[in-house]
């Protein structure tokens, strides 16, 4: 289980630029000016790895995959379950627990409506955060109204945190669920997991991980982290869009019924009835993303030949240089623990408009995000319209950070 202390020494800066040559994307300029991308928490860039593995299946490799006998089939199927067992070698999980999805969203929906259906009663408690992305909410509250089980919600401290004596308060025998995001996509905040994780199963809660944000930046070993099922999405990564996965553990794969129906999930379909298949392809009814799998196996390779602790060592190095910058400009509000916190940072500036400040940025080659994140109850809960977030992937420099507070303080006074 990653740690948030961070004592491996971060790139170099011969390192630095020969991970940043990988990235095509980072040549390009906008408006004049060079990109400087601070938007990864939303979509990290791919670097050539990737895009080669993609473009290799598509021009050598492509075919639908499984019950097919001829040359490419067999390719294309191979090259579909190698990427599956690329991705359990990723998390310390069996090839079997891993099933693809079109990323985080459609995963934790699989996994509420299945346990609304086998799990949830009436007056059960699914408990969420305050933290938690609209995509770790809304299948939660449509699990509630089918099951009439209740939802409880973890306050949030001032400071971003949450308190584990609240954990403790909100978490009861009823307690059916406990699902949280591992790491905070507006504030950064790294949420104690092991000891939700405990707390949770003292009451025998089932635990659902959202690893959306986590996944990039430190390692997540399902073996060791304790949780039923965990998500996330390949873009997020380094990867493609509109793939995930969802990890299930124990014998949640037998016991979850299927998400949608198709081809490709069954053994036998009469007529008068259906069997289903055991393991993950039961969950992947359809065409599976073939192509956008071979791709996020080769992001997750592509990343796991960095050492996570230098990942964390450098983007905590940016964070601190980003965050004492910052703090010399007039008027500023930076949201987020600081201490214990991702390479995420939420930042105003008073009278000024997030979009406004986003827009100007953007001429000047910043790339970064504005608005509530998808996090509205948080954003009602510190009463604020939305923000500036600045999320660092591996390939941002201390020169690009630097530049970003200089540049964030111009178009403040602009703005003024």
């Amino acid at each position: 289980m990653a740690s948030t202390s961070v004592i491996a020494t971060p790139f170099s800066d011969a390192e630095l630029h020969a991970l940043r040559q990988q990235f095509p994307i980072l040549q390009r300029r906008i408006k004049g000016n060079p990109l400087v991308y601070l938007d990864s928490g939303a979509s990290a860039q791919r670097p050539q790895a990737v895009m080669d593995a993609m473009h290799s299946y598509a021009a050598n490799h492509h075919a639908n995959v499984h019950r097919g006998v001829h040359t490419l089939s067999q390719e294309a199927s191979a090259l579909y379950e190698d990427a599956r067992a690329a991705l359990a070698t990723f998390l310390g999980a069996q090839a079997h627990q891993v099933v693809f999805t079109k990323g985080t969203t459609e995963s934790i929906n699989l996994v509420a409506h299945g346990l609304a259906e086998v799990l949830l009663q009436k007056d059960d408690e699914i408990v969420l955060t305050h933290l938690e992305h609209h995509s770790n909410i809304l299948p939660w509250q449509e699990a509630a109204r089918r099951s009439g089980a209740r939802l409880r919600v973890i306050p949030v401290e001032a400071d971003g945190t949450i308190s584990l004596e609240k954990v403790s308060a909100c978490i009861t025998t009823r307690t059916r669920v406990l699902a949280f995001a591992h790491v905070s996509n507006t504030l950064g905040t790294i949420l104690p997991l092991a000891a939700l994780v405990g707390i949770a199963k003292a009451v025998g809660a089932v635990v659902v991980l959202d690893a959306a944000q986590s996944a990039p930046h430190m390692p997540l070993r399902v073996d060791e982290l304790g949780v039923d099922f965990l998500a996330f999405s390949g873009h997020k990564v380094y990867g493609p869009t509109g793939i995930g996965i969802l990890y299930m553990g124990g014998d949640w794969p037998n016991r979850l019924p299927p998400y949608q129906l198709g081809g490709g999930i069954i053994k036998e379909v009469r007529f008068e009835g259906t069997t289903f298949a055991e393991g993950p392809l039961k969950f992947e009814a359809g065409t599976p993303p073939i192509e956008a799998a071979v791709g996020l196996a080769a992001a997750v390779k592509w990343l796991e030949k960095i050492d996570f602790s230098r990942v964390q060592a450098h983007e905590q190095r940016l964070l601190s240089l980003l965050r004492n910058a910052l703090s010399e400009i007039p008027g500023i509000q930076l949201l987020g623990p600081g201490i214990g916190q991702a390479s995420v940072q939420s930042l105003l500036i008073k009278n000024i408009h997030p979009f406004d400040l986003g827009t100007l940025l953007d001429q000047m080659g910043f790339a970064v995000r504005t608005g509530h994140h998808c996090t509205q109850p948080l954003m009602e809960l510190f009463g604020l319209p939305g923000t500036v977030r600045v999320s660092f992937g591996v390939y941002n420099t201390p020169e690009e950070t630097a530049l970003f507070a200089q540049s964030l303080g111009k178009a403040a006074n602009l703005l003024r």
